[in-house]
């Protein structure tokens, strides 16, 4: 039809309704938007994944805290002994056998326990706390995004079945108006085209209406999908209102995006990493201390002289330092590019910064639009309904032409649809400046 054509061309929108919720049914749904959040979360792959990252970045935290712990292990041996040739007159000769104690037992236990290694082991679990909570931003992004898509798709379905009462009150209007103008024509007063020519354009309507029909099916499989719902299950999303906030200015609502974006938080942490991956490598210079232990039992005694056959143990405590002095050269570099790594990340965070700013800006631009547009299209609407009325009112007067008839009734639909959509659409970007301030 070309009046809903024209109307789909001028708003850019896509016009994906459900033809099978005109009436209730049993395998039919009534959802709200909160509902529908829900459903996408428990549905959601992509949070599942998420949720599962969370999960073993918490366990690696957990992990780097037990290192603290001391190293323990238990040991044993069991072992044959030959004798000892003795070669007095050279190894050519034959030797004389030394006897020993031929069969060695030994069991024990020992540990180590570190004390100081440059801090390494502080800077690893920072690392970890910090990889848990880029995690952390991670699923919270991942179900803001699925909220705004899974609301753009619930969005359109309503804005769809708007479209669809819009055009089927329509199509009753416009039988109205065809009885009138056969009316009219039986009497002589118009001639047959008029009659031709609003049965053509009530036929372009009607196969709009057949083409939204279609639509409806394709829309809310793409909003069941997401669902985890039945294809073959008919959701119908609640009656449309407004819920947006026009009151928050621009610079409440960047510095909201600051507080909560996700990339900006991920970009922060991702700069305290290469913090700490900078402090772990200036620790390479620095000395390892622990504190170590050993106890066993053996038999033979072969640790003083003389050997005998007998059990004996034996425990040792002590404390272990070491420096590595080849750090001092090996490290330099490794230094130089973990600086230079810390100054890529600062200045990637303030990319970031900059592009939520960029994106904030133009969301809240496209939002503040949306709403404006509403203003104009319901002075539209108001307008185009004087305009209708004035034409009808002269065609059957017989003051003005079928066309002017047409091009009226076509400019009213138009400012229906737009009006509708203006509303959609600022609900849209109600919702997507939320996703990108971070507080959906």
């Amino acid at each position: 039809m070309k009046i809903y054509v024209t109307g789909l061309l001028m708003l850019g929108v896509s016009y994906t309704i459900s033809a099978q919720t005109g009436s209730p049914r049993n395998d039919t749904i009534r959802i709200s938007l909160k509902d529908a959040w829900q459903r996408a979360e428990e549905n959601s792959r992509h949070i599942k994944i998420n949720t599962i990252n969370v999960d073993i970045a918490e366990a690696e935290v957990k992990d780097a805290k037990r290192e603290r712990l001391p190293e323990i292990q238990v040991k044993g041996s069991a072992e044959k002994a030959s004798n000892i040739p003795i070669y007095e007159n050279g190894i050519f000769s034959k030797p004389t056998q030394h006897e020993v104690i031929h069969t060695l037992y030994k069991v024990g236990a020992d540990f180590y326990l570190n004390i100081y290694n440059g801090n390494k082991l502080n800077l690893k679990i920072k690392e970890n706390q910090t990889l848990q909570k880029i995690k952390n931003i991670q699923k919270d992004q991942s179900i803001s995004d699925i909220h705004y898509k899974t609301a753009s798709l619930y969005l359109e379905l309503q804005k769809t079945l708007i479209f669809r009462d819009l055009i089927k009150q329509d199509i009753k209007d416009q039988e109205i108006q065809l009885k009138e103008i056969k009316s009219l024509y039986k009497n002589g007063v118009v001639l047959k085209s008029d009659v031709l020519r609003i049965e053509l354009e009530l036929s372009k309507r009607k196969m709009a209406l057949v083409t939204i029909e279609n639509d409806i099916l394709i829309a809310m499989q793409k909003l069941n999908i997401i669902l985890g719902v039945p294809d073959e299950q008919i959701v119908i999303p609640e009656v449309p209102y407004n819920q947006w906030d026009a009151n928050t200015t621009y610079a409440e609502y960047l510095k909201m995006a600051l507080d909560h974006s996700f990339d900006y938080h991920v970009s922060e942490q991702q700069t305290e990493l290469s913090i700490l991956k900078l402090k772990q490598v200036k620790a390479n210079v620095r000395p390892k201390i622990g504190m170590y232990g050993e106890f066993y039992y053996a038999n033979p005694q072969i640790f003083l002289y003389p050997y005998n056959p007998y059990w004996y143990s034996l425990g040792i405590v002590g404390i272990k330092a070491s420096f590595s002095i080849s750090s001092l050269y090996h490290n330099t570099n490794k230094v130089k590019a973990a600086k230079l790594e810390f100054e890529k990340e600062e200045e990637a965070h303030k990319d970031t910064e900059d592009k939520v700013r960029q994106q904030v800006k133009e969301a809240y631009l496209r939002y503040q639009e949306a709403l404006e547009q509403i203003k104009v299209a319901e002075t539209n609407v108001v307008q185009a309904k004087e305009n209708a009325r004035i034409i009808k009112n002269t065609y059957f007067s017989q003051t003005s032409l079928i066309t002017e008839l047409l091009d009226a009734n076509i400019q009213l639909l138009q400012t229906k649809f737009e009006l509708e959509a203006a509303k959609i659409m600022a609900q849209n970007n109600y919702y997507l400046l939320q996703n990108i301030t971070g507080v959906l």
